[in-house]
C-alpha cells in the first residue's frame, strides 16, 4: 500500500461508496451533482468543498462515521461533476446558498450538520447565517472570509513565504500586466482557446496546491494540476475573488450574532499560508463560544495529519448533537 494512503487509513474512516446520487437542474443553465453515503437513517451532514470551484472527492466521505451519519456531498455550481464546468454566469454566493436549500429540501432533510473548509468555511458561515434554523452544528477549517486583504494576500503576499511558487504562478503573465494579476488571469482563464485558458488554469491551481501543505506533497500538486480540477477551480475562484465573494465587507463577522448558539468547532493550521491564521483568530474573537483548535504542525490542506484528526474528532463529538 502507498505510505500516504496507509497514513490516511489510520485516522479517517474506511472508503465507502454512495448509495444514492443524482443531478439537480438548478435554473436551465446549471445542473448540480449530489450524492449520499453512510447510514440512510443517520444524522444528516453536508460537506462543503473548497475553492470555490474545487469540487469534492471520495476521501471527503471519510471524515464521518458512516454508521452514524447520512453524508451529503455535492459539487457547487461550475465545479467538479456539476455542469457546465467553470461556468461563472449566475454563479454567486447567494446562488450557492439557495442551491443548498434546494438540495436539503430535495433530500427531505429538516436540519443538518454543516462541515466546510477554506471556501467551504465561507459558504458554511454564509449559509448558517441565512438559515440558522437548518443548522444543528458547524465544523469549519482553514477559515476564509473573502476580505480584500485575504484576496490580495493570495495574489501577492504568498510570495513572501513561497517565492518560487509565486514565480511559477506569474510566469505566464507578461511583467507589464503583473500589477493587476486578477485582470490578467481572468482575461486568460475566460479565453475560449484552450491553448490560452488551460496554461492559466494550471498556473493558478498549482500555485494554490503547492502552497497548501506544510511539507512538499507531489501528490497534492499533481491533483491540483489535473485539467478539470484546475479549470473549475481557477475560473470560479477568480470570478468570486473579482467580486469580493458577492458579500459586503465584514458581513460574515457581523453575522456571527445569528449563529452564536449553534455548536461549532474551528480548526486552523498554524502554518496555513493560503488562509493565514489571523482570519481564524478574528472569527474566534468574534465568536468565543465556538471551540477553536490550532494545529501546531499543519498548513492549509484538510489532509494534513493533524488537521484531519482534529476534524474527525469534531464529527465524533457532534454525534451527540441533535
Amino acid at each position: 500500500m502507498d505510505p500516504a494512503r496507509s497514513m490516511l487509513a489510520q485516522d479517517l474512516f474506511p472508503p465507502i461508496e454512495p448509495y444514492s446520487q443524482g443531478r439537480l437542474d438548478l435554473d436551465g443553465r446549471h445542473s448540480m451533482y449530489w450524492e449520499v453515503s453512510g447510514n440512510p437513517e443517520g444524522r444528516p451532514v453536508v460537506f462543503l468543498h473548497g475553492g470555490p470551484g474545487a469540487g469534492a472527492g471520495p476521501d471527503h466521505r471519510r471524515f464521518f462515521d458512516p454508521r452514524h451519519y447520512r453524508i451529503v456531498i455535492f459539487d457547487q455550481r461550475g465545479a467538479g461533476r456539476s455542469a457546465p464546468l467553470g461556468e461563472t454566469a449566475d454563479n454567486t454566493t447567494q446562488h450557492l446558498i439557495a442551491d443548498m436549500e434546494r438540495l436539503r429540501s430535495h433530500l427531505g432533510i429538516m436540519r443538518w450538520h454543516v462541515f466546510g473548509g477554506s471556501w467551504g468555511s465561507t459558504l458554511g458561515l454564509a449559509y448558517a447565517q441565512a438559515h440558522p434554523e437548518r443548522v444543528s452544528a458547524l465544523v469549519l477549517r482553514g477559515i476564509f472570509l473573502g476580505s480584500e486583504a485575504e484576496i490580495d494576500w493570495f495574489l501577492y503576499g504568498m510570495k513572501k513565504i513561497y517565492p518560487e511558487n509565486w514565480r511559477n504562478f506569474v510566469s505566464i503573465i507578461p511583467e507589464n500586466e503583473r500589477r493587476d494579476l486578477m485582470t490578467a488571469f481572468e482575461k486568460r482563464l475566460n479565453d475560449p482557446d484552450p491553448k490560452v485558458h488551460l496554461p492559466a488554469a494550471r498556473a493558478w491551481s498549482v500555485y494554490e496546491g503547492s502552497s497548501s501543505t506544510l511539507l512538499p506533497s507531489p501528490q497534492t500538486v499533481a491533483a491540483f494540476g489535473e485539467e478539470r480540477h484546475a479549470l473549475g477551480l481557477s475560473r470560479i475562484e477568480a470570478h468570486y475573488f473579482k467580486h469580493e465573494i458577492f458579500m459586503p465587507a465584514g458581513e460574515l463577522l457581523a453575522g456571527v450574532a445569528r449563529i452564536r448558539n449553534i455548536p461549532a468547532t474551528i480548526v486552523q493550521g498554524r502554518f496555513d499560508i493560503v488562509c493565514p491564521i489571523e482570519t481564524a483568530d478574528a472569527l474566534h474573537r468574534a465568536w468565543p463560544e465556538a471551540d477553536y483548535l490550532v494545529v501546531p504542525d499543519a498548513g492549509h490542506s484538510a489532509m494534513e495529519p493533524g488537521i484531519r484528526r482534529a476534524l474527525v474528532a469534531a464529527t465524533e463529538r457532534y454525534k451527540a448533537v441533535e
